[in-house]
């Protein structure tokens, strides 16, 4: 998340082409802080105190920031304390899965007030795929945690590459049938919010590290094992895209040349070996020789696989220990190549926890130089099957952030501190 450690220096409030330098800093600061006061923020920031009540008084307005009484004096008048609010405003984050949506209403600390989730042939279906989002994001606003607070921006998780210089194009390769555009720019219009778009392994390297199992650390590697697999890589405490936003589609190393076809047109890509299709597949294969298992004799889920695995099913467990073999492989070269200080593990199969993470370790570090895979932790992550969501949410968040212009004015007072989650 944000390095509370702010740069200060070469901001002026005249910097052209960057409005409210100073400001939008400020803000973030006292969103860092959450509680601090003008005489707190001069000394962190460097400025006088004119020129922070100065700053502090174009804040206010915005109703994002508000008093919220006196703190302790260190000798002469007490200082007024600023709060950020948290729940002055929500944001919409949406996962877009090439089998289900996920829609999540997060407040401004990442907090899910209501969420919702539809199995939905996304990847097939790209008319009654916007529609399902439009309506998961109308239920979540409708919610009654959302208490009609203004909505900031969407976030979008798409199940592909994205480019960051075309936000608005999908990979014709990855999702065919929705003809090179994800189409959403209904749906911002209609609630007149800006729509921002990014891969889903990357947001959820961004909502673990801003919220769960990679607080504080700044070099990650996010890995989604889904339909499809991925990876999203923080390096320096920001997500690394690459020139054109195909950074971490670890899905697509050739693990096995002379594998099956992948529909990138090479062989034996990891995909094909852990991706979801690929275990059903395999949990099938090996069922002839299993007829006891509560896997055989039927078309096989993944959330059947993780039961059976957790309940110790040798077939099930030979499926696991197989596809986090396979896994390591791929997590080595990451680890050899990037030494990030931190592996996540989100999607399928993340439920199973040391019962994947063990054969995974112990392929990892039979091929990984010693100094790297010390340096490194395996684990899953703290988010669950929100973390996609949640991320998407983060993004916008990150945004406004960084140019306080996107955040909506705010009027009344702040709604419950806790609201209920609803799903």
């Amino acid at each position: 998340m944000y390095n509370e450690n702010l740069s200060w220096k070469g901001l002026r409030r005249s910097d052209p082409g960057r409005p409210r330098p100073l400001a939008d800093a400020v803000l973030r600061l006292i969103w860092q802080k959450q509680r601090i006061s003008r005489a707190e923020i001069a000394g962190v920031a460097g400025l006088s105190r004119s020129t922070v009540s100065e700053i502090v008084g174009e804040i206010l307005p915005m109703g994002i920031v508000t008093e919220v009484g006196e703190g302790p004096s260190r000798g002469g008048r007490r200082p007024i304390v600023l709060e950020f609010r948290d729940d002055a405003c929500v944001i919409l984050g949406v996962e877009m899965g090439a089998t289900h949506v996920v829609a999540a209403l997060t407040d401004l600390r990442g907090r899910v007030l209501a969420w919702h989730t539809r199995e939905q042939a996304a990847r097939t279906d790209p008319d009654g795929t916007r529609r399902v989002i439009d309506e998961m994001c109308d239920a979540c606003l409708a919610a009654p945690a959302a208490a009609g607070r203004p909505l900031v921006g969407i976030g979008v998780a798409l199940p592909c590459p994205v480019d960051p210089s075309h936000p608005s194009r999908m990979s014709t390769l990855v999702m065919p049938d929705w003809g090179g555009r994800h189409g959403l720019e209904a749906l911002a219009a209609k609630h007149d919010v800006p729509l921002m778009v990014d891969n889903d392994a990357n947001l959820g390297a961004l909502a673990e590290h801003w919220w769960g199992a990679g607080r504080g650390v700044d070099d990650l590697v996010y890995i989604k094992v889904a339909m499809g697999v991925g990876s999203g890589h923080v390096i320096g405490g920001e997500i690394y895209r690459g020139a054109t936003g195909v950074a971490g589609e670890i899905g697509h190393l050739s693990i096995d040349p002379q594998g099956k076809p992948c529909l990138c047109g090479l062989r034996g890509c990891l995909v094909t070996l852990v991706g979801g299709p690929a275990l059903v597949e395999r949990a099938a294969e090996l069922a002839v020789g299993h007829p006891d298992s509560p896997l055989a004799g039927h078309a096989v889920t993944i959330a059947e696989l993780e039961d059976a695995a957790i309940a110790g099913d040798p077939l099930a467990l030979q499926v696991t220990q197989e596809a986090a073999g396979h896994l390591g492989r791929a997590v080595a070269g990451l680890l050899n190549i990037m030494n990030p200080s931190l592996v996540i593990v989100g999607g399928m199969l993340a439920r199973l926890g040391d019962q994947l993470l063990d054969p995974l370790r112990e392929t990892v570090k039979r091929r990984t130089l010693v100094s790297s895979v010390a340096a490194a932790e395996l684990r899953t992550g703290d988010l669950g099957e929100l973390a996609i969501a949640v991320g998407a949410s983060t993004l916008v968040l990150k945004a406004a952030l960084a140019d306080s212009r996107l955040f909506p004015r705010v009027a009344g007072k702040p709604a419950p501190a806790h609201p209920r989650v609803t799903s």
